[in-house]
C-alpha cells in the first residue's frame, strides 16, 4: 500500500522565498564554502611569513664502536695502549632544536600573501554575484508559479461558466430550442477547457516542486505565492558597474596575477634567513655535549632559477593581459545587459497598459455578444469565440501583471542592485 506524504501549506512572498533560498539552498551554501577555502588558503600564505622551528631527537645502539678519543692522549702512549683505553660505547642520544626565520626572498612572500589575500577577495565578490544569480532564478520560478496558479484558477472559473452553459444549452436541446450540433459546441468548449485546466495544474505542481525543491522545503509543501509587487526603476545616471560583483572579482583576480608576477621575479633574487638552534648530545662513556647553541644567517641561490624565471614572468604578465581583456568585455557586456533589462522593463509597463484595455474591451465584448446571443442576433459560434476571447485577455493581463515584477528584478539583478534592494526592504 502506498505511503501517503502529509501535505502542508506555506505561504510565501518573493522576500521570502529568496531569504530561504539564500539560508537553506546548495548553491548558496557552497558559495560560502568556496569563500572560506580562500580565506583559509590566505591564512596557509600568511603563515609563510612566520619561524620555523623544529625539535628532533635519535636514539641509535651502536654495534662494537671503536672509538678513539684524541683530545687529551699523550704522544707517549702507544697504538696498542690507546685501544685498551677505548671506551665501550654501545648507544649514542642527540638531541635538537633548530629555528628559521625568512628574511628576504625577492619579496616573494610578501607577493604571495598579497596575491592570497586578493583571491580571497575575489572568491567573496564571486559568492555574492552566485547568491545574486540564485536569486533571480529562485525570484523566476516564483513569479511562473505565481503565473500557473492564475491560470489554473481563470481556467477553472472559465470552466464554471462553460460547465453552466452545457448545462443551459442541453435543458434547451432537450425543449427542442436549440439544435444538437449547438450542443455539441458547447460541449466540446468544455472538454477543452477541462483539459487545458488539467495541463495548467501538471505545470503548477512541476514549478511548485522544483521551488520546493530549491528552497529545502519539507517534500510536499504546497506554496501559495503572494501577489508579486514591483517598483519603479530610477533614471539617474549612476555608475552602475561599480555595483557588479562579478566584474569587482575579475578586478581582485587582475590583482592577484599581478602579484604573481613579483612573484615570479622573485626569483632572481637570493634568499636570506636567520637561523638559530640548540644541539645536546651523549656518546655513551665517551662525550657529553651540553648547551650547544647556535646562530647564523644563511643565504640561498638557485642560478637555475635566473633562467627559468623570464618565462614564470611572461606567463603571468600574459594572465594579467587576458584577465584586462575579460574585464573590459564584462564591462561592455555589463552595458548591454543593463540596456536590455531597462528595454524590457519598459515594455514590460506599455504591454501592462494594453492589456488592462484589452481585457476590458474583451470583457465588454463579451457581455454585448451574450446579449445579442440571447435576442438571437449572434450564434453559438459568436458566443463561444467572444468567451474565449476573454480568456485570453484575462491570461495576457495576470501574465502582464506579474512580467512587470519579473523584469524589474532581472534590471536590478542586471545592474548589480538585487541584493542591496532586498536589504533595503
Amino acid at each position: 500500500m502506498p505511503t501517503l506524504q502529509a501535505q502542508q501549506t506555506q505561504t510565501l512572498t518573493i522576500e521570502d522565498a529568496v531569504t530561504l533560498a539564500l539560508k537553506n539552498s546548495d548553491a548558496s551554501k557552497m558559495a560560502d564554502a568556496k569563500v572560506l577555502t580562500a580565506q583559509s588558503e590566505w591564512n596557509v600564505a600568511k603563515n609563510l611569513q612566520y619561524p620555523d622551528a623544529k625539535l628532533s631527537g635519535q636514539y641509535m645502539r651502536l654495534a662494537n664502536a671503536d672509538v678513539k678519543l684524541k683530545i687529551g692522549a699523550g704522544n707517549s702512549d702507544s697504538e696498542d695502549t690507546q685501544s685498551n683505553r677505548s671506551p665501550s660505547v654501545h648507544q649514542l642520544l642527540l638531541g635538537q632544536a633548530n629555528v628559521s626565520l625568512p628574511l628576504f626572498s625577492g619579496f616573494k612572500l610578501q607577493n604571495t600573501v598579497k596575491a592570497s589575500e586578493n583571491l580571497y577577495q575575489a572568491a567573496t565578490f564571486n559568492a555574492k554575484n552566485d547568491k545574486e544569480q540564485l536569486s533571480i532564478q529562485v525570484i523566476i520560478g516564483f513569479i511562473n508559479l505565481y503565473k500557473a496558479k492564475q491560470t489554473s484558477l481563470l481556467i477553472a472559473e472559465n470552466l464554471k461558466s462553460a460547465q453552466q452553459r452545457v448545462t443551459d444549452f442541453s435543458a434547451m436541446e432537450q425543449n427542442g430550442l436549440m439544435a444538437r450540433n449547438d450542443l455539441l459546441k458547447a460541449q466540446l468548449q468544455e472538454s477543452n477547457i477541462q483539459l487545458s485546466l488539467e495541463e495548467a495544474k501538471k505545470n503548477e505542481n512541476i514549478l511548485n516542486y522544483r521551488l520546493v525543491t530549491l528552497l529545502k522545503l519539507p517534500e510536499g509543501t504546497t506554496i501559495e505565492t503572494a501577489t508579486p509587487n514591483f517598483g519603479l526603476v530610477s533614471n539617474q545616471n549612476t555608475n552602475l558597474l561599480m555595483s557588479r560583483n562579478d566584474l569587482e572579482a575579475l578586478r581582485y583576480q587582475k590583482k592577484a596575477t599581478e602579484n604573481q608576477i613579483k612573484v615570479a621575479k622573485s626569483k632572481y633574487f637570493p634568499s636570506l634567513a636567520l637561523t638559530g638552534g640548540y644541539i645536546a648530545l651523549d656518546l655513551q662513556n665517551a662525550l657529553t655535549v651540553t648547551n650547544a647553541m647556535n646562530v647564523g644567517v644563511g643565504i640561498s641561490y638557485n642560478l637555475s632559477d635566473i633562467f627559468k624565471a623570464k618565462s614564470d614572468v611572461k606567463l603571468a604578465k600574459s594572465r594579467v593581459e587576458e584577465l584586462k581583456y575579460a574585464i573590459d568585455m564584462k564591462a561592455d557586456d555589463i552595458k548591454i545587459a543593463i540596456e536590455n533589462a531597462r528595454q524590457d522593463y519598459e515594455l514590460a509597463l506599455k504591454k501592462q497598459e494594453v492589456y488592462t484595455a484589452s481585457e476590458a474591451q474583451a470583457t465588454e465584448n463579451y457581455r454585448i455578444v451574450k446579449d445579442k446571443y440571447d435576442n438571437g442576433l449572434m450564434d453559438t459560434n459568436d458566443l463561444l469565440e467572444a468567451d474565449v476571447e476573454q480568456l485570453q485577455a484575462k491570461l495576457n493581463l495576470s501574465y502582464a501583471n506579474a512580467n512587470i515584477s519579473q523584469k524589474y528584478y532581472e534590471l536590478l539583478t542586471a545592474q548589480g542592485q538585487l541584493t542591496s534592494a532586498f536589504n533595503q526592504n
